[in-house]
């Protein structure tokens, strides 16, 4: 298949709906576009009154008609016309410097969605960044209004443009480590000025009025001591959260955690259960603390992750060699790679041999040694040799900038188990409010001999060990382990939902070339009849593929040995699924398949060959045909029988080579099913038919190279690209990228997904578990405040740290 024959593998269209003003409408709009056949998904954004559909067909990109008839059958009144050209995605991200409350998180997240030229946002929790796409949006005035949203939800968060070139200028590695060092001298003024002091305070009040020795003596003290010791640390201790809390229910968000623990802790108070009160500031701002320091370490490493990104580029010019940023280097430019350096682009090499560390990129140790005239990719290490490259590719279309875009924003794309635990949080703290005020206040009006001091201390109990931190912190941190885990084995996830959704995969579809098989061709056998030479066959071949990208084409014209004069070739055509029909020296070549040859009348016999038969026949007389091997991967088996282990139940290969090769590649490997001689429309109905004869919430994969199987990847539940090192197409087309061409990366992809799920559902169990036995304590009368901070800081804690083990544990 030649490039002239790629499929386009997604199609995007947006249509404004004029006169929409009913929301229950409007979901019923996009359930019903999106349950039409070509339809991928549908978003409807009733703000704008815009929805945004995305497809496997160009239908979808006039489908105005369509839509206006199935609009008219919910809604009439409503005019639909096409928007202007498809979303532009904000050529800014931006940077929320201090986030460190998932919860705001989310309500950060809520808040930007609301905007109306915001079509989508999308925040990141574990790298604190958020990704605008929307129409018109000035950069000034949106920034703006972002820092507004913040500072209402969440006061103290500073944002900032996230890698302009402005931002590089005036954000050196210097003042950000200054932003940093801002961030920590703030926090050691804290702890200075009022945590420690507050502590002292409180060690005091200890010992004067809880130690029996020491309190008989002190017993004629006035009361107003108790109250000033203990009141003074309680405000020195818990200001920051205090003051939070009192912020935010300035602004109308009463529920969150800093008021959960606000209401406990006074209550406290109120019933003059002062060391307790006191207690549970102390513990919860200190669990707070290890919290952030966990949360910032998880990011860390998520940062480490992004080492690849190259810092400048040997720029070589008539003035020398100069040090420049590797997104100002041009396409043609000519770079210098020394020892030791990353390579900042891809390039081919002019001059000089080295090995190269290709681990960054494909997890493989073993390095990878290039001469002159082969390629190399940005995020590569140069390990010995001085290499002058030729630079193919800008910064921002090389290999290195679209690995780092697919690592920086995978967890951006929510896995089920997020979306729920976001959606449950939201809901949680209200319900968990009222919750508490019935077991304050219910119990004692209805119960005989019920004092209320004694349920007012059980509902206090409850609020502390329902704050809901433990899951909204560390599912976030566990997916993205998953997917940065896997990244540093050499597979792309593209998103948490892809990761979870690894874990449900019951049939894999494989292609055969380049996937199953190396794709590396050769010409075995060459056969003449009707009087024809074997040296003319493969020379009429060789012309009448010279046009070809496909490996196919490559291993005869290699075989061939000689060069083309492309002047001898006329009126070449491709035609799909078949082969070529050139005019070669006034002679017409036909080269293909055998059905090329039955369409054209040819009169000849398909030849029984083990491998890739190209027929041909010239002048309308068959010529003979050129026997073409490809060897299967050195893995391919062992990973055939590794996925059988992991319970995948059916294995099916998709090719468009003949039944007898087929056949052959099949029982070798042990594959389930096979369907030959298919041409890419046909691959992606069988694909369409497998995904139609299995359960709804099984998963089906199929692995193709990338580059001729976009539409099939696009149609199938998770697309996995192999071979994607390099290749453009992978990148865009897959869900999962194995940047190397092993097909037993899908068992480690696999084996992470379920390690991800297994720690993701730890926490969850685990923390539910653990604050219901305490809460039910709690409301029996068998617990104090002390469980309870144990229910909330120690369970979130723990859960963290389970979270981190998923990105420690390669």
């Amino acid at each position: 298949m030649t490039e002239a024959t790629l499929v386009k593998s997604k199609y995007k269209a947006k249509y404004i709906l004029n006169g929409l003003s009913c929301s229950n409408c409007a979901a019923k709009i996009e359930k019903a576009v999106q349950e039409l056949p070509y339809v991928l998904e549908a978003e409807m954004n009733f703000a704008v009154s815009k929805i945004l559909i995305e497809g496997n067909s160009d239908k979808v990109e006039n489908m105005t008609k369509e839509l206006q008839e199935l609009v008219d059958q919910i809604e009439s009144g409503i005019t639909v016309e096409q928007g202007s050209g498809k979303i532009r995605e904000y050529s800014q991200k931006y940077i929320l410097e201090g986030l460190t409350c998932s919860n705001c998180a989310g309500k950060i997240e809520k808040a930007v969605n609301d905007l109306p030229q915001v079509e989508k946002a999308e925040l990141n929790f574990a790298t604190s960044k958020i990704s605008i796409q929307g129409e018109n949006i000035d950069n000034s005035s949106f920034r703006g209004k972002l820092q507004e949203i913040a500072d209402r939800i969440e006061p103290g968060l500073t944002i900032r443009e996230a890698e302009s070139k402005a931002n590089k200028e005036n954000s050196n590695d210097n003042s950000h480590a200054q932003d940093h060092s801002h961030g920590t001298e703030e926090e050691n003024s804290y702890m200075k000025r009022r945590f420690w002091p507050g502590v002292v305070l409180f060690a005091i009040a200890i010992i004067l009025f809880e130690i029996p020795a020491i309190s008989s003596k002190v017993a004629e003290m006035p009361a107003f001591i108790e109250w000033i010791l203990y009141g003074s640390s309680y405000l020195l201790i818990g200001g920051p959260v205090l003051m939070a809390a009192y912020k935010n229910i300035k602004r109308g968000q009463v529920f969150d955690e800093n008021f959960l623990m606000g209401i406990a802790t006074i209550g406290a108070f109120a019933i003059q259960e002062f060391p307790e009160g006191v207690a549970v500031m102390l513990f919860y701002m200190v669990g707070e603390m290890f919290q952030e320091k966990a949360v910032d370490r998880s990011r860390r490493s998520i940062k480490s992750l992004m080492d690849i990104r190259p810092d400048y580029a040997n720029l070589k010019t008539d003035d020398g060699i100069q040090k420049v940023d590797p997104e100002g280097v041009q396409i043609g430019d000519v770079i210098l790679i020394k020892p030791g350096e990353k390579v900042p682009l891809d390039g081919e090499v002019l001059d000089g041999s080295s090995m190269l560390d290709t681990s960054a990129l494909t997890g493989e140790s073993v390095p990878r040694k290039v001469e002159p005239g082969e390629d190399v990719l940005g995020g590569m290490i140069n390990k010995d040799g001085l290499l002058t490259v030729k630079v193919n590719k800008e910064y921002g279309q090389s290999t290195v900038a679209k690995i780092l875009d697919l690592v920086e924003n995978a967890s951006g794309k929510k896995a089920p188990t997020e979306q729920f635990i976001t959606k449950f949080a939201r809901y949680y703290t209200p319900v968990v409010v009222y919750a508490a005020l019935a077991i304050a206040v219910l119990p004692p009006l209805f119960l005989p001999g019920a004092v209320f001091v004694d349920w007012f201390y059980r509902a206090l109990i409850f609020l502390v060990i329902s704050c809901p931190c433990a899951l909204v912190v560390s599912i976030p941190l566990g997916f993205f382990g998953g997917i940065g885990r896997a990244s540093r084995q050499g597979i792309l996830v593209k998103g948490g939902n892809y990761l979870e959704a690894l874990n449900n995969v019951t049939e894999i579809v494989f292609d055969k070339t380049g996937t199953l098989t190396k794709g590396e061709f050769s010409v075995s056998k060459v056969e003449s009849y009707n009087g024809f030479k074997k040296n003319e066959i493969l020379a009429k071949a060789a012309y009448a593929e010279s046009h070809s990208t496909h490996p196919i084409a490559k291993s005869i014209l290699e075989a061939y040995e000689q060069d083309i004069e492309t002047d001898k070739i006329d009126d070449y055509q491709e035609i799909s699924g078949h082969g070529i029909r050139a005019v070669i020296d006034d002679q017409e070549v036909l080269a293909g398949n055998i059905k090329l040859m039955n369409k054209e009348n040819i009169d000849c016999q398909e030849a029984d060959e083990d491998g890739t038969i190209v027929y041909l026949a010239i002048d309308k007389k068959y010529a003979g045909y050129i026997t073409i091997t490809d060897e299967i991967k050195a893995d391919t088996a062992e990973a055939i029988k590794g996925l059988k282990k992991l319970g995948i139940r059916n294995l099916t290969m998709l090719t468009g080579d003949r039944k007898a090769v087929a056949e052959s590649v099949a029982a070798r490997l042990g594959l389930d099913n096979y369907y030959a001689e298919l041409l890419p429309d046909q691959k992606v109905e069988k694909v369409e038919e497998l995904l139609t004869n299995k359960d709804e919430k099984d998963k089906l994969i199929f692995v193709g190279d990338g580059i001729n199987d976009a539409p099939v990847l696009a149609r199938s539940d998770i697309g996995v690209a192999m071979g994607g090192l390099g290749s453009d197409a992978a990148i865009e087309a897959a869900d999962v990228v194995l940047m190397t061409d092993e097909p037993s990366k899908l068992i480690t992809a696999i084996e992470t997904a379920r390690k991800t799920k297994r720690i993701v559902w730890q926490n969850i169990i685990v923390s539910l578990a653990v604050k219901g036995f305490f809460v039910v304590l709690g409301a029996l009368g068998m617990a104090t405040i002390w469980e309870a901070v144990f229910a909330d800081v120690g369970v979130a804690l723990l859960a963290v740290l389970n979270a981190m083990r998923i990105s420690r544990n390669v």
